[in-house]
């Protein structure tokens, strides 16, 4: 299990620095990303991407859990109605069951992609100010070597938290 520690540093100098002694600390670069003004974070350093920036996941969340009950109502619905085989009755509800939570992820994953990350709202301002926040992924057993080790080596460096639910696509 990974967690996600977030940490602002004062300017984009500090944060190649933070990168490279991740890195030395044996942490993969996919697992590092880092958000600054558009355009100010050099060539080689890993950015976010659109999952981080958006609400996605959360809206793919949502529309999995209601697109899929919805879908198990409507199915559900078909017991009213004469079906010859019982069978085939609960293989239509499981089948409107699966095909609601698809669509309902598609469509909810497609609305929540224009909406910025509700994570993201507290760091909007240093990044605006020119501030780079760094969000790192490590497993649960250093996240306290990591903490540790960047406060040692880089007291200006503000921790901003840490996140226990990490969605699989991030």
């Amino acid at each position: 299990m990974r967690y996600r520690l977030y940490f602002m540093l004062p300017d984009v100098a500090s944060a190649r620095a933070m990168l490279d002694e991740l890195l030395l600390a044996r942490i993969e670069e996919r697992r590092i990303r880092f958000c600054a003004k558009e355009g100010s974070l050099p060539a080689g350093m890993p950015e976010i991407n659109s999952i981080h920036k958006t609400d996605m996941v959360h809206g793919v969340e949502r529309g999995i859990l209601v697109g899929g009950v919805s879908g198990l109502i409507a199915g559900g619905l078909l017991f009213f109605f004469p079906l010859d085989v019982m069978l085939w009755r609960a293989l239509a509800m499981l089948a409107l069951g699966v095909a609601g939570a698809l669509i309902g992820s598609w469509i909810d994953g497609k609305a929540a992609a224009t909406i910025p990350n509700s994570r993201l709202q507290p760091f909007r301002a240093g990044i605006a100010d020119g501030q780079v926040l760094l969000m790192v992924d490590v497993p649960f057993r250093r996240v306290t070597e990591i903490e540790e080790m960047i406060a040692k080596r880089h007291p200006e460096i503000r921790c901003g938290g840490m996140e226990h639910h990490i969605p699989v696509l991030s």
